[in-house]
């Protein structure tokens, strides 16, 4: 029966039966971001978790620097930079198994990269060159999306179908804090919290999107708030706290495997760069405040902890920065070739089968194509009878 179909007619109180269907308190995060380094817990912290936490921090803070240099070479067409965010990127990269899936946003190229995806591969599509640049399948990563949030039903979606057929796979969807304006972040909590599918969402709320600061976006508490109203676990995390971000995504992701379903995830991060290299952030944001986050990067921050435990010394900290100096210099190498490319190319990929117009537009680039290439040809024959 519904409320309208009640005696005497509608009511706006619920009826005496009504209840929640779930006690709220459990759902809510905790009133300040969660912390491991510079508290006591961080002494039960794996020794081998911290070493390779800081291994692909470094590298990644090296890999953000060299493919903005790569912006200003004109080797590629956009980088948005992760600078100051890599303790999300890289728990976010580490904390799945192989069988589970990665969706990224644009600015998730070093997520995937710690994943196992090729440096050169992650920013092809930045190049502008051949689709997506990977095949999402090989390394269970979605191809890299722009649009904002859209990913997030796509991750709901897979994670779902794995579901039903009985996969034990994860989705971890990764999204910024203006990516939560989006009606796609809305649908996609109500749909994985209803479906209870196995996926985790990361909101890294850099402070901005693009130029609007959180506070002209909502009024919430926090984005981990909104947890509650889709009814899932929402968890607040300081975002520059390495083994922080690691452990709550490694127990959200430990929790939707079990089948206890998805959890809604907010580490607070800046981001220390400006929105893409073709964004002046001094328009919107001031450099004391800028300056105020770098105090608190996340490589400085786990190198002084595991310096206190006696995990990390001068000899360490400079092998991991060679070590991001090979991979700097191999990204530079590669992506200072010029790429041979197929137009055919354009047509492959799209769909699983072609559409009439799909293969009307391949045939007729394939027409232009052999008519300059004969044009070439002939071109030179006649000079040579000449």
């Amino acid at each position: 029966m519904t409320v309208l179909e009640q005696p005497g007619g509608y009511r706006p109180a619920p009826p005496p039966a009504w209840h929640p269907r779930a006690d709220a308190a459990p759902l809510l995060p905790g009133a300040e971001p969660y912390r491991l380094l510079g508290t006591a817990a961080a002494a039960d912290i794996s020794p081998d978790l911290l070493t390779r936490l800081h291994r692909e921090l470094v590298r990644g803070r090296r890999y953000n620097t060299q493919a903005t240099a790569l912006t200003r070479q004109g080797r590629l067409a956009v980088y948005p930079s992760s600078t100051g965010q890599e303790a999300c990127q890289v728990a976010a990269g580490l904390v799945l198994q192989d069988r589970d899936w990665l969706f990224p946003s644009y600015r998730d190229t070093l997520a995937a990269v710690v994943r196992g995806l090729d440096p050169v591969q992650a920013l092809t599509l930045l190049r502008g060159d051949w689709h997506s640049g990977y095949d999402p399948h090989t390394h269970r990563v979605a191809p890299l999306c722009t649009p904002l949030a859209t990913q997030l039903p796509h991750a709901v979606g897979l994670a779902h179908a794995a579901r039903l057929k009985g996969d034990d796979v994860v989705a971890l969807a990764l999204v910024g804090d203006g990516g939560t304006s989006e009606g796609d972040f809305h649908e996609a909590l109500n749909f994985a919290a209803v479906l209870n599918a196995p996926v985790v969402f990361l909101v890294q709320n850099n402070g901005f999107a693009i130029s609007v600061p959180l506070a002209k976006q909502t009024a919430a508490p926090s984005l981990a708030h909104k947890a509650v109203g889709y009814g899932m676990p929402g968890r607040l995390v300081d975002g520059n706290d390495a083994p922080a971000v690691h452990q709550v995504l490694d127990e959200a992701v430990r929790r939707a495997r079990a089948g206890g379903g998805p959890t809604l995830v907010e580490a607070v991060t800046y981001r220390i760069d400006a929105h893409t290299n073709a964004d002046d952030a001094t328009r919107y944001r001031s450099e004391s405040e800028v300056e105020a986050w770098r105090a608190h990067d996340p490589v400085a921050l786990l190198e002084e902890a595991m310096r206190e435990r006696h995990l990390l010394d001068d000899t360490d900290v400079r092998a991991a920065r060679e070590s991001a100096e090979r991979l700097a210099a191999d990204l530079r190498d590669r992506m200072n070739q010029d790429p041979v490319v197929d137009p055919m190319e354009l047509f492959e990929h799209v769909y699983a089968d072609k559409t009439s117009q799909l293969r009307e537009q391949a045939a007729l680039l394939r027409a232009e194509l052999d008519a300059e290439a004969e044009a070439g040809s002939g071109g030179a024959g006649r000079g040579e009878s000449d």
